[in-house]
Formats: structure tokens, C-alpha cells, sequence
């Protein structure tokens, strides 16, 4: 019994702080209005889901409510398929089509409704009297985690795209965007995981640990919800979208490809003298009209015949710059904080990061052997 009031207060506790981050995400004015509205229906569901574990206290016995609330999970791993795009993709909207992720929902409650919906309760709890019978719940449980398969791989490959597209026109370090959306859908998968042996355990005599497992669910759910909104919200910052229909370039050289020398010293010539990677927002498309040329072929022109991603181009120019102040022993009053803003860094783990990339040592390490 422990265990289980345990769970119910676990429960109720996640139920409603997801509620009031969701009504919070709801009011917050942002820029980022759809993706705040699609991550708070994402917790409503996340919220109802959790519900089933203390929806006894007020329901005192089966209906068709708790049923059909069983089948609002159908809408959760779409929501959240929307909301990754969204985040990712400035030009990101909802659209008719998008109403096709719900078949799946609808689907599950024309199942549902022979043998649940259309029946009096005593009747249901016929059925229910011998639950490893029970097809469509089979059938729920089955689905529920085939959607989630589909969905959770659809959310890797859309960051997988965004993370090229961002490396390949964009030279700040926002790209916190994938690293935080892939520690969440990480996180989120994990949870599920657990969801799913749950699952098995139901038609298996494992029923003695699904308490524990379900007191664990809850509280690394409620752990990661609140650590993903509250840190969302505090740095808005570290999700910057890109649009969806800039094309991602071939690291592979296209047939008839060849080494532009001519226009590739030109570009080394005008970075080094101009030094354009000073400016930290400096973009694919800023770097392309200060040297008049057509954005499209400046990053062919580095991804195929510099065999690099625009990110790390502008960033070996950056640490190239750090390294002759930090040689620099006239300048040994500027501190590595300093220097990583002046060569165009703005955060003090990506600049570390990219040193040692390059160099093999941390600045400070660089600075004592130089």
C-alpha cells in the first residue's frame, strides 16, 4: 500500500504541475507562440496520462471516460513530433495535412466502441473479467508502442536535418537547439522504454514490480518536464529554428565537381584580411553577400572542396585568432573569457570545445606551453 499512495501522490503532483506549466506556456507572450502551445498540449496529455493513477479517488468506478481517455495517448507522440518541428523550422505551420496524425486516435476508438462504448458498465466488467482476452486492448498496447517507434525515429531524423542545415549555414554556437531537443527526446524515449516493459509485465506474471516501475516513471517524468520547460523558458535563446526548405549540401563532391582554387583563395584571402568571423552571428548568407557570391555555391564551395561544414570553417578562423593572443604575451591581461567573445565565440564550452578540436590543449593549457 505504501507503494501504490506512493504513486497516487507522485501522480497527482505531476498532474497538476504539468497543468500549471501548461496553462503557463499558454499565457507566456513569445515569439515562439506555436511551439509554446504545441509542448503545453503535449503536458495536458502528459497530464491525463498520469491521471489514470489517482482518477479512483473521483471515479469510483469503470466508465466509458476512463476508456476514452486511455486512447488520448494516440495524440501525444504526434504533438510532440509537431512541437520538434516547430522549434526547428522557422517556417513551421500547422496545415490541414497535419490532421492525418490523428488517424490513428480515431482509429482506436472505432475499435474500442463495439464491444466498450456502446455497453453498460456491467457489461464491460464481464469483459474486463478476464483482461488477457481483452483483443483491443492488445491491440491499444500494441499500437501505442508501434506509433511510438515510428514517431521517435522520425524525431531523430528531423534533428539530424536541422543539425546539418544549422552546421552548414550558421557559425554561432545555437545549435544548443539539437543538443537540448536530442537530450529530451533521449529522455523521453528512456521513459517510454519503461512504459513499454510495463506493458509486457501486464501479460506476464511480473505485476509485483509494475508499482515500483510506475513510482520511478512518474518522478523521472515529472524530473525532465520541469527541467526541459524551466530551462526553455530561462534561455529562449537556445532555440533558434532554421527553415526547413534551405537545402543540405552533399559532403560528397557532385560529378563534375572540381577544386575551384581560384575561388577558394579568394574566400581564404577575404577571411583572413576581413576577418569576418569576429562577428558572432555571422551566417552563411551574411559571408556570401559581403563577397558577392550566391549562398548556395559558398557552401558547395566549402563543404566539397574545403571538406567542411560552414560551422567548423568559421570556427578554425576563430581559434586560429585566439591562438596568436593567447601567443600574444603582451596581451596576457585578456583572460579567456575575453578573448573567447573577441574572435567571435559567445559561449565558453563550444570555444573550449573547438580548441581543443583543433589544438589538443584547453586555451589555458595553450597559453602556459606557448
Amino acid at each position: 500500500m505504501e507503494g501504490v499512495s506512493a504513486i497516487t501522490f507522485i501522480s497527482i503532483v505531476y498532474f497538476f504541475i504539468s497543468i500549471l506549466l501548461a496553462f503557463f506556456l499558454f499565457s507566456v507572450k513569445s515569439k515562439n507562440k506555436l511551439s509554446n502551445r504545441l509542448f503545453a498540449f503535449f503536458l495536458i496529455l502528459s497530464a491525463i496520462n498520469a491521471s489514470a493513477y489517482f482518477h479512483n479517488l473521483f471515479l469510483t468506478r469503470l466508465s466509458n471516460i476512463i476508456i476514452a481517455k486511455s486512447s488520448l495517448e494516440y495524440l501525444q507522440m504526434p504533438v510532440l513530433y509537431l512541437y520538434v518541428l516547430s522549434v526547428c523550422y522557422s517556417d513551421f505551420k500547422l496545415k490541414s495535412k497535419h490532421l492525418l496524425h490523428i488517424i490513428p486516435f480515431i482509429v482506436i476508438n472505432i475499435v474500442l466502441y463495439p464491444r466498450f462504448y456502446s455497453l453498460s458498465v456491467s457489461e464491460i466488467l464481464k469483459i474486463w473479467e478476464d483482461f488477457n482476452s481483452i483483443w483491443e486492448l492488445r491491440y491499444l498496447h500494441i499500437s501505442i508502442h508501434l506509433q511510438f517507434i515510428v514517431y521517435i525515429i522520425l524525431i531523430f531524423i528531423i534533428l539530424k536535418k536541422y543539425k546539418k542545415i544549422y552546421l552548414q549555414n550558421f557559425s554561432n554556437t545555437a545549435s544548443k537547439t539539437y543538443k537540448w531537443l536530442f537530450e529530451f527526446a533521449l529522455a523521453f524515449t528512456f521513459i517510454r522504454s519503461i512504459v513499454v516493459l510495463q506493458s509486457i509485465l501486464k501479460y506476464v506474471n511480473g505485476t509485483n514490480y509494475l508499482p515500483k516501475m510506475q513510482l520511478i516513471l512518474n518522478i523521472a517524468g515529472l524530473i525532465i518536464i520541469c527541467w526541459y520547460v524551466l530551462k526553455a523558458l530561462k534561455h529562449p535563446e537556445l532555440f533558434n529554428p532554421v527553415n526547413s526548405k534551405v537545402e543540405v549540401i552533399s559532403e560528397k563532391k557532385d560529378k563534375g565537381t572540381t577544386q575551384n582554387s581560384k575561388e577558394v583563395r579568394q574566400l581564404t584571402f577575404y577571411m583572413e584580411t576581413e576577418k569576418p568571423f569576429l562577428n558572432a552571428s555571422l551566417s552563411i548568407r551574411n559571408l556570401a553577400e559581403e563577397i558577392q557570391m550566391n549562398s548556395r555555391e559558398l557552401s558547395v564551395l566549402i563543404n566539397q572542396n574545403l571538406n567542411q561544414h560552414f560551422f567548423d570553417f568559421v570556427n578554425e578562423y576563430r581559434v586560429k585568432e585566439a591562438m596568436e593572443i593567447l601567443k600574444n604575451s603582451s596581451k596576457n591581461q585578456f583572460t579567456v573569457l575575453e578573448i573567447l567573445y573577441k574572435v567571435g565565440f559567445n559561449s565558453k564550452s563550444s570555444f573550449n570545445t573547438a580548441f581543443k578540436k583543433q589544438t589538443g590543449k584547453t586555451p589555458t593549457e595553450f597559453r602556459k606551453t606557448a
